[in-house]
């Protein structure tokens, strides 16, 4: 039986759909005791700075080995690397990761991250072969470099893929522990 070639607009999409409906099953289970749960001594989190703005914990260079994390603190990471190419590729130009703060709850957090996964997935719908295989869009990105808008879109999906699947084992982790 022959299939269908999907064009890679659609592709991304389901990707990113299937990915995201793994990610809502793990928020389930996620509270504010479970986003601020630290699994080691040191381990890189958000913070309240003097002015009440939750500030994720960072370091540049960053140390090797990079600590453990928090499921607040990907989930800080996923917004900022969505909203840096977001902004980067579709428009007004990226805010520096100081100027992007975590909402604070897992209620907050969640709302804040699904908006930013319905803006990415709606400007997937509107790419054709020519916006994917562009350098344009991405020239700007720290990490763009040379490659593709469609390579990005791949890295955007398959880094989201990564932290979820690391929020999903923190969150049994904890449970495990008690």
């Amino acid at each position: 039986m022959e299939s269908a070639i999907v064009p890679r607009g659609a592709l991304l999409v389901s990707q990113l759909d299937l990915i995201w409906s793994l990610f809502e099953y793990h928020l389930q289970e996620i509270d504010d005791d479970a986003l601020r749960w630290e699994p080691a001594p040191g381990a890189w989190s958000v913070r309240q700075d003097e002015q009440g703005a939750w500030v994720a914990d960072w370091q540049v260079p960053e140390p090797d080995p990079v600590p453990t994390t928090s499921i607040a603190w990907i989930s800080w990471h996923i917004g900022y690397w969505w909203t840096t190419t977001l902004r980067h590729c579709f428009g007004p130009g990226a805010p520096g990761r100081e100027e992007i703060v975590w909402p604070g709850s897992a209620e907050a957090g969640a709302a804040w991250l699904r908006g930013l996964k319905d803006e990415w997935r709606a400007e997937l719908v509107r790419l054709d072969d020519g916006d994917l295989d562009s350098t344009e869009r991405v020239a700007g990105l720290p990490w763009g470099g040379e490659l593709t808008l469609v390579d990005i879109a791949s890295w955007v999906n398959f880094e989201l893929a990564k932290n979820v699947s690391e929020i999903g084992v923190t969150a049994r982790l904890r449970r495990a522990l008690g």
